[in-house]
């Protein structure tokens, strides 16, 4: 796996790197310091995870991921920060990265890549109690014009979908879940393609966003 590290501290993204090679299944291709640097790096190496920070001068993390999305929609992006901000959270979810980690839990930070990789969405325990209240409030403040795929949806969901959205919501790639429902992996896909079509949603992240604010209980 080819990862690419984003720091505007070069001795974070050093040590970042130290970490992650530690596992031999990751390579780190290149590190940088910037937002904009983060651009050119993905798309010079196009890393199988992108790992940045936030907070950089120049571009942030969340400006540089909205360009690489927007050019490369499959991009997998691990945010790294110190902060557990809640308007950085928001912002990340609505982009599509695929996790939100902080940077203290330096042991996580190589499992997380390994789950960005395969499928997974991953936040830190931090991040997953406030996802309720912060889609929530999101949602009653936001005063973009197109409407937010979870506001007062309509959707009926059978039992099988529900433990699909559930095992989704928990992590578990494709693989994992068809071995867990006795399933075939395109059969998992399918039901996921037909249940994002169902709920309006984009992506994995949308979707275990969507169960925990409106299906946990």
């Amino acid at each position: 796996m080819n990862i690419v590290i984003v720091d505007d501290d070069q001795l974070v993204a050093l040590s970042l790197q130290t970490i992650l090679e530690a596992d031999d299944n990751i390579h780190v291709s290149a590190t940088g310091c910037s937002g904009s640097e983060a651009v050119r790096l993905y798309n010079k190496y196009s890393p199988d995870v992108l790992l940045m920070d936030i907070r950089m001068e120049d571009m942030n993390g969340l400006e540089a991921s909205e360009a690489i999305i927007a050019a490369h929609p499959d991009a997998r992006i691990l945010l790294l920060t110190t902060f557990s901000d809640d308007e950085y959270i928001i912002k990340a979810l609505s982009l599509g990265a695929k996790g939100y980690i902080l940077k203290q839990n330096f042991e996580c930070i190589a499992p997380a890549v390994n789950a960005v990789y395969n499928g997974q969405t991953v936040f830190g325990e931090e991040i997953i109690g406030k996802l309720p209240d912060l889609l929530g409030h999101s949602e009653s403040h936001s005063t973009d014009v197109e409407r937010s795929p979870f506001a007062d949806t309509q959707y009926e969901i059978s039992s099988k979908e529900m433990d699909i959205i559930r095992l989704v919501a928990d992590g578990l790639n494709n693989k994992e879940i068809a071995s867990r429902l006795f399933l075939s992996e395109g059969t998992v896909r399918n039901y996921i393609s037909s249940i994002l079509d169902k709920l309006c949603l984009r992506d994995r992240t949308q979707l275990a966003c969507f169960f925990y604010k409106n299906l946990k209980h």
